[in-house]
């Protein structure tokens, strides 16, 4: 039995920072993530991915950030149970939770943090029959590393941030960018769609609006997708690559009968402190909801420094909690606690 302060479901960027914060208050966590390394999405979905909306970073890789948490907390020594899958939580006693791995891991704590993202996900696929067959071979629903397109007829599919930016990023190193989308306008970022429509303008990639992939073909490997355009009608596009990105569908998998109140595959919660309606599990991150909720890394980086504040008070009722800024207590001194 793994014993521990906090136990972190989800060792994605919202978790590991979690780790940060509550280290300075010297509470020991438990990551544990159905993932074999720790970072979520940022580490198996788009490591290569540029982030522009972290302080300090006017930009920073996916995969760079994660490195960096990882150095941010390692003075306080996190534990991890990796590759496995949370199957049930239970309460041992009046504050004390334990809960089991698919794998028979037991690990018990009086506070949970789910920062699960969006739980288990799997991309949204087209409904284009055969796709599956063309499946890493030349359909491809996320991009792990860039350089595999490098040279490489492409076809994006979206309209959304995912589509747009992976459209401005992959124009610099594929041979041809084409981005098609089913309707006129697009529901990324601003600056996205205008950064798109500007490489359009310079004819570094191709948009086809009011458009849609409806047949693939190729032997053994995708070398064709048929378009059907409201403008055009049918027609055939050579490609090396088709790249739908379409989002991802979540999943919460065992937490949805943990007993908690869930509004659309998200977990509700109160943001005085981002507790759930149990006491003692918190949520933070994409996987959360609540008025005016915005799904960005900032806003989970902010929920998991007040649920920490909220966790070391219910641990500890009767201690007198001193908040001090790190510029004043620094992390050295946790190194060895």
């Amino acid at each position: 039995m793994i014993k521990t302060d906090i136990i972190i479901i989800g060792a994605g960027p919202c978790g590991l920072f979690t780790v940060f914060e509550a280290g300075l208050l010297k509470l020991k966590c438990h990551l544990v993530d159905v993932l074999p390394q720790p970072g979520g999405q940022l580490t198996e979905v788009y490591p290569k991915k540029p982030i522009y909306d972290i302080p300090g970073y006017p930009s920073i890789l996916a995969g760079d950030l994660v490195e960096k948490l990882m150095t941010q907390i390692e003075p306080f020594a996190p534990s991890y149970t990796l590759g496995e899958k949370v199957e049930s939580v239970e309460k041992s006693d009046e504050k004390l939770y334990t809960i089991t791995t698919n794998k028979g891991t037991q690990i018990q704590a009086p506070v949970i943090a789910i920062a699960g993202g969006l739980g288990c996900f799997e991309p949204r696929k087209p409904p284009i029959q055969g796709l599956e067959q063309f499946e890493d071979k030349g359909v491809d629903y996320m991009i792990k590393d860039p350089e595999k397109f490098r040279n490489k007829k492409l076809l994006i599919a979206g309209g959304g941030d995912s589509a747009l930016d992976w459209t401005i990023e992959l124009a610099e190193i594929a041979k041809e960018v084409t981005l098609i989308h089913r309707r006129t306008s697009f529901r990324g970022a601003i600056d996205s769609v205008h950064k798109v429509m500007l490489l359009a303008k310079e004819k570094k990639v191709n948009i086809i609006t009011e458009a849609q992939a409806v047949a693939v073909k190729g032997n053994g490997t995708l070398s064709e997708v048929i378009i059907k355009s409201k403008a055009k009608g049918e027609f055939s596009q050579q490609v090396d690559h088709f790249i739908p990105l379409f989002g991802l569908t979540p999943k919460l998998g065992p937490i949805s009968e943990w007993g908690l109140s869930i509004h659309r595959s998200s977990i509700e919660v109160n943001t005085l402190d981002y507790s759930t309606d149990t006491l003692g599990i918190y949520a933070i991150g994409d996987i959360n909801t609540y008025p005016g909720k915005l799904k960005l890394i900032l806003c989970g980086f902010h929920e998991a420094t007040l649920m920490v504040q909220s966790a070391f008070k219910y641990i500890y009722p009767d201690q007198k909690l001193s908040f001090k800024y790190t510029t004043v207590t620094g992390i050295e001194g946790f190194e060895n606690s």
